[in-house]
Formats: C-alpha cells, sequence, structure tokens
C-alpha cells in the first residue's frame, strides 16, 4: 500500500458525486472509487455522503466491510 497515491481529506471531499465526476468514499484509512456504483450515482447513497471517511458511519449499516471489496482501492487518506 506504499504505493498507493495519498490524498488529503479535502481532495477526498471534492470527490462527493457533485464537484468532479469521480465519487470517492474512506474506510480505515484507504480511498475507494464507487463512481460505478448505481447506489453513489448521485454522491449519496441512503443518508452517507461520499467525499466523506465513512469508517464510524459503517457501525450502522445493514452490511459488514467486505462490501468494500467489490470496490476499486484508489488511495490512502492522510490523517492530520
Amino acid at each position: 500500500m506504499n504505493d498507493l497515491p495519498r490524498y488529503s481529506k479535502s481532495q477526498l471531499a471534492l470527490r462527493n458525486g457533485q464537484d468532479k465526476p469521480e465519487v470517492w468514499v474512506a474506510y480505515r484509512g484507504l480511498i475507494y472509487d464507487v463512481s460505478h456504483s448505481r447506489l453513489w450515482k448521485t454522491g449519496k447513497h441512503y443518508e452517507h455522503w461520499a467525499g466523506q471517511d465513512l469508517t464510524d458511519e459503517l457501525l450502522d449499516a445493514p452490511h459488514t466491510d467486505k462490501v468494500f471489496d467489490r470496490f476499486t482501492l484508489i488511495g490512502v487518506l492522510e490523517s492530520t
């Protein structure tokens, strides 16, 4: 994972489905591209918004973190 690009929270925030064509979310310090998911098409999935770290929000989800296996891992979220 050391070869993955690093992105700041502000760079992640721009990939919210509104400001840029990419739709990204972060989970446990990793960033995933969810652009091709019909569930994230508008940058919103139920009450969750793209361009954010969803680590804490996954606790309330009806699925496990295995859901990220279907998305492309594209980067690492820089810690502040």
